[in-house]
């Protein structure tokens, strides 16, 4: 028979036990759930119809394939860059070596500026020479029309709608 300090001394270590497997249960599904995140990918903003900054369409930007180009717009569309995202905003313009499509941004942010682009608009473009689609592209950094100017992205290529740099 066990004495009376025996028997408290084994109670608590049931106690032990019980608690400690518990706390091994309670960790492992912690590390499940953040590996079920971590295997989604980096999350993006709510609200962003997929125009994130860490997006494989926003990673096209390369700061090293920066151009200004001088033309005239030609026409303005609407246009999905990949599927699942909002529809976007680009402008196709002329210039006097090419016509080429410039992606503005999205459709929801464009809309919302003070300066519009138009067709048979001059305007001067900032922005990334990409392949999109297997065709020569331009994603726009920076859109001048006479005096006005409309920054859509920094000089890394990190959009303005996406607010504050959460890099």
């Amino acid at each position: 028979m066990l004495c009376a300090t025996e028997q408290m001394l084994e109670k608590e270590w049931v106690v032990m036990r019980f608690f400690n497997t518990r706390w091994v249960i309670a960790t492992l599904f912690g590390l499940l759930a953040a590996s079920q995140l971590l295997a989604q990918g980096t999350p993006q903003p709510r609200g962003m119809g997929g125009w994130g900054p860490r997006t494989p369409y926003a990673r096209m930007y390369d700061p090293q394939s920066v151009a200004t180009l001088t033309g005239e717009v030609v026409s303005v569309d609407k246009f999905a860059p990949a599927k699942g995202m909002s529809y976007g905003v680009h402008a196709v313009i002329k210039t006097d070596q090419e016509t080429l499509p410039v992606h503005l941004g999205p459709a929801w942010y464009i809309d919302n500026q003070d300066l519009q682009i138009a067709p048979g608009d001059k305007i001067e473009v900032k922005g990334s020479r990409i392949s999109f689609e297997g065709k020569p592209a331009l994603i726009a950094a920076e859109v001048k029309k006479g005096d006005d100017v409309l920054v859509l992205r920094d000089g890394s290529g990190f959009p303005a709608w996406s607010g504050w740099k959460r890099r």
